[in-house]
């Protein structure tokens, strides 16, 4: 690595809270020449706090991450310029922008690019609720329809699965949660997480979703989905309904779980509890 290049810091920021950031990370941000910023204004709030003052900003989101790469680089490259990246809330490139930026630099470049470890919404939820072992997947935001969803989540059940989502769509996505995967499946809910409302639930998801539609549900969530021992029981309300079916014309639990092994090939002790 040559001596007359800039390096770029990938910097965590708070997610909520203004005191959760490193000293560190302060440190660099007020170091460096250049600051890439997902929205300035919203940058600003967290600079002035930290009296972080005269700053250059540079916005750098979604929409031009692509555009503004080789003015990036040449900045790196040819004017040995020191760089930090930030994003809104938490950590670049998890679910924020930074992930094109870095991959080009990591591939076809030989910047020194320096991490600053610090919040992540789902980490903080990871930390501070139920958990078996230690293996998860981050799916990031889910996709909308029911078909998507059922599809991502039974692809990876065998370990928690953990995802974002809005406020406008969660309802919606623990009706669908609970038509896969069936009523007693156990979640997690962090929402506002490190803000003045933070709330975190673990439960069912039938009782969840019976909270959020006497409460309605604002800021921003994660969710984990909890797996069971072995696997969660793709329960969808097609399954239930065949279920309550069987109720109804007369057969014991012993009948309905014989004909769910002999029909879907379930376990039987992963069903016993279900019906």
């Amino acid at each position: 690595m040559t001596t007359n290049q800039g390096i770029i810091y990938v910097v965590a920021t708070c997610i909520g809270n203004l005191e959760d950031i490193t000293f560190r990370a302060v440190k660099v941000l007020k170091s460096v020449d250049l600051i890439l910023c997902e929205d300035t204004r919203n940058s600003l709030k967290l600079l002035n706090h930290y009296n972080i003052d005269h700053k250059k900003l540079l916005s750098y989101h979604k929409f031009n991450e692509k555009s503004r790469l080789e003015y990036i680089k040449n900045l790196l490259l040819n004017e040995n310029k020191n760089i930090a990246l930030i994003s809104d809330a938490g950590t670049p490139c998890i679910q924020d922008p930074g992930r094109v930026l870095i991959n080009e630099l990591t591939l076809n470049t030989n910047i020194k690019i320096v991490p600053i470890p610090g919040a992540c919404a789902f980490i903080t939820l990871l930390c501070a609720t139920f958990k078996i072992g230690e293996d998860f997947i981050f799916l990031g935001f889910p996709p909308k329809t029911f078909e998507q969803q059922k599809k991502l989540f039974l692809k990876n059940n065998l370990a928690d699965i953990i995802f974002y989502e809005s406020n406008s769509r969660i309802l919606k996505t623990l009706e669908n949660i609970l038509n896969i995967f069936g009523p007693n499946i156990l979640i997690s809910v962090g929402r506002e997480l490190t803000k003045i409302y933070e709330e975190i639930k673990f439960d069912k998801v039938i009782n969840i979703i019976d909270f959020y539609k006497t409460n309605t549900p604002k800021g921003e969530f994660v969710v984990v989905i909890h797996k069971e021992n072995k696997q969660n029981i793709p329960f969808d309300e097609d399954i239930l309904i065949k279920i309550q079916n069987l109720k109804d014309k007369g057969f014991s639990k012993k009948d309905i779980i014989n004909i769910l092994v002999a029909l879907y090939g379930f376990n039987k002790n992963d069903i016993y509890n279900k019906i």
